[in-house]
């Protein structure tokens, strides 16, 4: 992995999101809990067992679930945001009364599922060029309501966030060049109104479109869906033209044909496929 790029959403973000979540699951009330077990105060300890192999993401946020339910909960991890795992391996032990434990556990280990899973995903996109200048980026293809939680797990595994919503960066797309006439009138309309130091990235199917990104001064290009003869092509044309503009691959990017994108030239590449394609990462947690 080429570093931990993974940060935290703070809890003013956080709470609010694991509150509704805690009281869709918790409804009016866990039935089962509170019908077995009447000395809630009751004191327990528990073990999270990893059940396959992974990188593991989310603890300090199944902290948080534990924490809204009861402050005096205490969830201590055994891995480190972006610790690999294997099968067997205790991740984490809590302590604390039993009601908060069981209330809290299909949220918490759900979460950490998830994003795990991502993690270990992204990261297998990552390795598969470490060695190499191009970095891993991810894409707003997110599940509403996760986009912050999804795209830190995506850092965790060791990409690249790319822009966290449409007010982060401007990315001039196929859909916007034919709504403006062509790239030219697109750029020149944007940059005229957008705020500084907002980037400008531009997304490019044809050389004639790219030979026009640059003439017109986008900082990112992105190559969409090319060929990789294609995409040498473009590379080369920009970096004779403007050796400043970044340059992003994009499109039909998977563990096999990553690596021979990266060796092309480009900065970036981006891919959806660890946040949509990937299966959740097995936990279990098992009172002692």
């Amino acid at each position: 992995m080429k570093g931990f790029l993974g940060v935290l959403p703070p809890v003013l973000l956080l709470d609010p999101m694991l509150r509704v979540w805690l009281m869709e699951d918790i409804g009016r009330g866990d039935r089962t809990t509170q019908s077995l077990l009447s000395q809630h105060h009751t004191i327990v300890q528990a073990r999270w067992v990893a059940k396959a192999q992974g990188i593991i993401a989310g603890l300090p946020i199944a902290a948080r679930v534990f924490y809204l339910l009861n402050d005096q909960i205490s969830f201590v991890p055994l891995k480190a945001e972006g610790d690999p795992c294997q099968p067997g391996e205790v991740v984490a032990e809590i302590t604390g009364a039993w009601d908060g434990l069981l209330m809290g556990e299909r949220v918490a280990l759900n979460l950490v599922m998830r994003l795990s899973g991502i993690a270990s995903l992204t990261n297998l996109y990552v390795e598969k060029i470490a060695d190499l200048p191009a970095r891993f980026v991810d894409t707003r293809k997110t599940t509403p309501g996760l986009r912050i939680l999804e795209k830190y797990a995506s850092a965790v595994g060791g990409a690249i966030n790319h822009r966290m919503g449409l007010d982060d960066a401007v990315m001039i797309k196929d859909n916007h060049i034919v709504a403006a006439g062509s790239i030219t009138q697109a750029i020149q309309q944007v940059r005229s109104q957008i705020p500084y130091p907002l980037s400008i990235e531009v997304e490019t199917e044809t050389i004639d479109q790219v030979e026009e990104a640059v003439q017109c001064g986008a900082e990112i290009i992105m190559l969409d869906n090319m060929s990789l003869d294609l995409m040498t092509q473009a590379v080369g044309l920009i970096r004779q033209q403007d050796k400043r503009v970044k340059i992003e691959a994009s499109g039909n990017i998977s563990l096999d044909t990553i690596r021979s994108v990266a060796q092309v030239g480009v900065d970036f590449i981006s891919s959806s496929a660890p946040v949509t394609q990937s299966p959740w990462l097995d936990l279990s947690m098992r009172l002692i």
